[in-house]
């Protein structure tokens, strides 16, 4: 039972995005497309769940004043593998997302769990929280992902990757709104966020 609500304390009570408004640069600046949604958050659920695990489990042995390099460097590794398999296996998703597949390392979820959970938790409760925590922030970012590029575009689900131009929403004559620029993700979160409080309020 301990797993499983720790499990779903990631996904809705301490959403990253939506409640704890952590790690907000990805979340803004890749929501372009559901395809960049879901690959970062797949990156970002890999990383939290390797690196959440091998602090719990190295968290006795890592000396307190340096945890946080040693923090780092684990995220850090972990980070490699997702740039090194994402340029090999998606080289088109790899490009979009560009920076902000290096930038992991530093991403405020990915660091917080680290020192807030997983150096004080077993290894267990850590891989719930990581796979939560992803899980969560992999769903802010489709979601927030499909509404930008439903309007923006009016086409979802664009994979060009796998050779998919995605499904037409609208006439051919549609003309996109300002949804892919960057007031626009801002407009779009403040009002998910604002609808999320709203209902779980009245809950």
């Amino acid at each position: 039972m301990r797993f499983f609500s720790v499990l779903k304390n990631g996904i809705t009570d301490e959403n990253p995005t939506f409640r704890l408004l952590i790690g907000m640069c990805p979340v803004l600046a890749t929501s372009l497309a559901v395809t960049n949604g879901i690959g970062m958050g797949i990156a970002a659920t890999f990383v939290l769940v390797g690196s959440n695990v091998i602090v719990a489990a190295l968290r006795s042995i890592i000396p307190s004043k340096i945890r946080i390099p040693c923090f780092i460097v684990v995220i850090a590794s972990f980070v490699t593998v997702v740039d090194l398999v994402m340029a090999a296996f998606t080289p088109g998703l790899h490009e979009v997302l560009g920076i902000f597949i290096p930038l992991i390392v530093v991403n405020c979820i990915i660091l917080a769990r680290a020192e807030a959970f997983a150096s004080k938790h077993s290894v267990i409760a850590s891989l719930a929280d990581g796979i939560g925590m992803g899980l969560g922030f992999t769903f802010a970012l489709t979601l927030l992902s499909a509404i930008r590029e439903a309007i923006g575009t009016g086409t979802i689900l664009a994979a060009p990757d796998f050779g998919f131009s995605g499904i037409h929403l609208f006439s051919q004559s549609y003309s996109p709104v300002m949804m892919l620029l960057p007031p626009g993700a801002f407009i779009t979160l403040g009002l998910l966020i604002g609808l999320i409080n709203t209902i779980t309020r009245k809950k």
